[in-house]
């Protein structure tokens, strides 16, 4: 065998030699693997704020109804420590629905279906409608179209009752035609919509066993 394949073969030797030493000390990679940190550099990011989870911060619940530091969102608060099921947008979901209920229950002029979630003084001021429109021979035609909006205004908590008054605005759209006894339109039309608008405040004993919220008060 000649001298320069000699040296050939010895060449490859070697190079199978480092690529050996290679593999053990770097290990077999394929693709891209992340950058490895070291354990000073985990402990840097560990500091970094923005890597932080944050506990025991605002309630959103909360905050999304009302200002952070408002007497309101402290009335919230102690409603949630009375009652820890309580929520705010779960009261908002059920107080939209009871809108449209009590609202088309009292333009038909039946109130028999609501009467158990109306104050006594709310129920008496409806019904007391109701029968003046009767006595002139009025009748309401509605129809509920859908809520435009739905804010929560005021909350109020007695730490010593446990009662708890929410105000809530609603802006509602419906068509709605007056008729008199003879069957012609005198307010309104079939075909137009309008906008009601009305705030009304819910109260209810938190923790109590009866989960119902009453409407105690309306206003516009």
């Amino acid at each position: 065998m000649n001298s320069p394949i000699i040296q050939l073969l010895v060449l490859a030797g070697i190079a199978v030699f480092l690529i050996l030493r290679l593999r053990s000390v770097l290990g077999t990679r394929e693709g891209f693997e992340k950058p490895q940190v070291s354990d000073s550099n985990r402990g840097a990011d560990r500091r970094r704020p923005d890597l932080e989870v944050i506990e025991g911060g605002p309630d959103r619940d909360i905050t999304d109804h009302v200002p952070e530091d408002s007497d309101s969102a402290r009335a919230l608060a102690a409603m949630k420590r009375a009652e820890p099921s309580f929520g705010v947008s779960d009261f908002l979901g059920g107080a939209r629905g009871a809108y449209e209920w009590i609202l088309m229950a009292f333009e038909n002029g039946d109130l028999s279906e609501v009467k158990p979630f109306l104050s006594d003084d709310v129920y008496e001021a409806f019904a007391s409608v109701i029968e003046k429109r009767k006595e002139q021979g009025l009748t309401v035609e509605a129809t509920f179209v859908g809520l435009s909006e739905i804010a929560l205004k005021e909350a109020e908590f007695d730490d010593t009752s446990r009662e708890a008054e929410l105000t809530v605005k609603f802006v509602g759209e419906l068509t709605w035609v007056v008729r008199d006894s003879a069957g012609e339109v005198i307010e309104g039309s079939p075909s137009e919509i309008k906008r009601q608008r009305d705030v009304w405040t819910f109260a209810r004993a938190m923790g109590a066993d009866d989960p119902n919220w009453v409407l105690v008060a309306t206003g516009e």
